[in-house]
C-alpha cells in the first residue's frame, strides 16, 4: 500500500486529491496548518497533521512522524490579486515564502529518502498563469512560474536515481479559495486607478466556458503520482489543457 503527503489540505485542490487517494486505497497523510480530521472521510488510512511550510523545523517534526512516503504532492499556495505598484514588497516575499520556497524546502526534505530507496515522486501543483500571461496576478505567476523551472531541472537531476518529479498546472478554478487564502494581505493592492480595469477583468473570468474543478486537479496528480514516463507537465481542467495545447 502506497503513502502519499499532501500539503494544503484544508480545502479546494487539496482536500479534494487526499480524498481522491483515499477512495483508491492510498495511506493518506494531508496536511495544513491548523488541522481537521471532520473535513475527509473517517479512515484507517488517514492522518491528518499540523505543517507550516515555511518553518523548517514544522517540515522536519510532520516528516518524522509520517515516516517513509511514496509520493510528496506540493500542493499548499497562497493566492494574490493585485496591481504590482501597490504590492509591497513584504506580500511579494510572503507569497514566495509559501509558493516557492515552502514547495522546495518540502522537497529538499525528502529526497534523501527517496534517493537512497531509489523511488519516489514528487507532484509540484502551479497554475495555468505559467501557460498564459493574466494580469493583476504578476506576483502569483512569478511564485508558480519559478517552481515550474525548479521543477524542469530537478527532473533531471534526479532521474538517476529513479526519483520523479512532475507538475500539476491547475485552470482557473472560480469555486476554490484564491481570494480567500490571500487573506488580509489583498487589501489595499487595488489603487482607484485600476478599479475599472479589475472589474473588466473580473467580467472577462466570470464568461469562461471552461473552468477547473478540484476534481480536475485531483486527477491530475494522481495520473502525475503514477506516472512512470518521462511526461513532465499536467494540466487540470479543460481550460488549462487548451493552454497548454496553445503554447
Amino acid at each position: 500500500m502506497k503513502t502519499v503527503l499532501i500539503t494544503g489540505c484544508s480545502s479546494g485542490y487539496g482536500l479534494e486529491t487526499a480524498r481522491y487517494f483515499l477512495e483508491r486505497g492510498w495511506k493518506v497523510i494531508a496536511t495544513m496548518r491548523s488541522p481537521r480530521e471532520d473535513i475527509l472521510p473517517p479512515s484507517d488510512r488517514l492522518r491528518v497533521l499540523a505543517l507550516d511550510v515555511t518553518h523548517p523545523e514544522s517540515i522536519a517534526s510532520v516528516l518524522d512522524a509520517a515516516g517513509p512516503i511514496d509520493v510528496l504532492v506540493n500542493n499548499a499556495g497562497i493566492g494574490l490579486f493585485g496591481a504590482f505598484e501597490a504590492t509591497p514588497m513584504a506580500t511579494t516575499r510572503e507569497v514566495f515564502e509559501t509558493n516557492t520556497f515552502g514547495s522546495m524546502a518540502m522537497t529538499q526534505a525528502v529526497i534523501p529518502g527517496f534517493r537512497s530507496r531509489k523511488a519516489g515522486t514528487v507532484v509540484n501543483v502551479t497554475s495555468s498563469a505559467t501557460l498564459a500571461p493574466f494580469p493583476l496576478v504578476a506576483v502569483y505567476t512569478a511564485s508558480k512560474t519559478a517552481i515550474e523551472g525548479f521543477t524542469e531541472s530537478l527532473a533531471l537531476e534526479l532521474q538517476a536515481f529513479n526519483v520523479r518529479v512532475k507538475l500539476v498546472e491547475p485552470g482557473y478554478g472560480p469555486t476554490t479559495r484564491f481570494a480567500a487564502n490571500g487573506g488580509p494581505r489583498m487589501q489595499g493592492l487595488l489603487p482607484e486607478q485600476y478599479v475599472a480595469y479589475a472589474q473588466s477583468v473580473f467580467a472577462g473570468f466570470a464568461q469562461l466556458s471552461a473552468v477547473t474543478s478540484p476534481v480536475d486537479v485531483a486527477e491530475a496528480v494522481w495520473q502525475a503520482a503514477n506516472d512512470a514516463s518521462d511526461q513532465l507537465r499536467f494540466p487540470a481542467g479543460p481550460d488549462a489543457v487548451a493552454l497548454a495545447g496553445a503554447a
